[in-house]
């Protein structure tokens, strides 16, 4: 869903419980994105234009789940304005910041809170995988980057993901995976 949202895609989430995506569908229609159920157990979201600044406060279900912050981290960075992002469940959560600076993102984060000053344009860059959650965050953000990303500490990202570059790959992304002595 996110990923729509910060390439400004267009997909179909089937057979899912979109009573458990509320509190996401219900930023993303905030910041100017679309997310629409259909069927009963499908979501439709796509976004045309560039997303509004928003805050965010993680807590438990049916909160804003933490697992999902780093990737909206990438959308905020993208997005118009100022946003903030609350960390109340995890510590470290925010080590995949650093990662999109890199990339040409404004992000201050300190403790357990990070400032995101909206960028138009995200560069592509070599960046490392803190966590699982960062990664599947950098590739969000190498998808929707200008120019090639180079994603390193992958183990991170498989430990939850499998085969993620064929998924991202079927909804239409530009993704390989390459071995170093390639």
């Amino acid at each position: 869903m996110l990923a729509a949202v910060a390439t400004h895609g267009d997909l179909f989430i089937k057979n899912c419980i979109t009573k458990h995506l509320e509190c996401i569908t219900a930023k993303v229609v905030e910041m100017g994105a679309h997310a629409v159920e259909t069927n009963g157990d499908c979501i439709h979201v796509w976004c045309d234009e560039r997303t509004s600044k928003t805050n965010i406060r993680t807590s438990p279900y049916p909160g804003f789940p933490t697992d999902l912050q780093p990737q909206m981290g990438v959308v905020l960075s993208l997005s118009n304005g100022t946003s903030i992002i609350n960390e109340s469940i995890w510590e470290s959560r925010f080590q995949y910041t650093d990662e999109l600076n890199k990339m040409g993102a404004k992000i201050t984060a300190q403790g357990k809170s990070a400032v995101f000053e909206g960028v138009k344009t995200l560069y592509g860059s070599p960046v490392y995988a803190t966590d699982l959650r960062a990664g599947a965050a950098l590739i969000i953000a190498g998808i929707a980057a200008s120019g090639v990303t180079e994603i390193y500490n992958l183990e991170h990202i498989d430990r939850g993901y499998e085969n993620i570059e064929e998924k991202f790959k079927n909804i239409g992304a530009d993704i390989k995976r390459v071995s170093i002595d390639e």
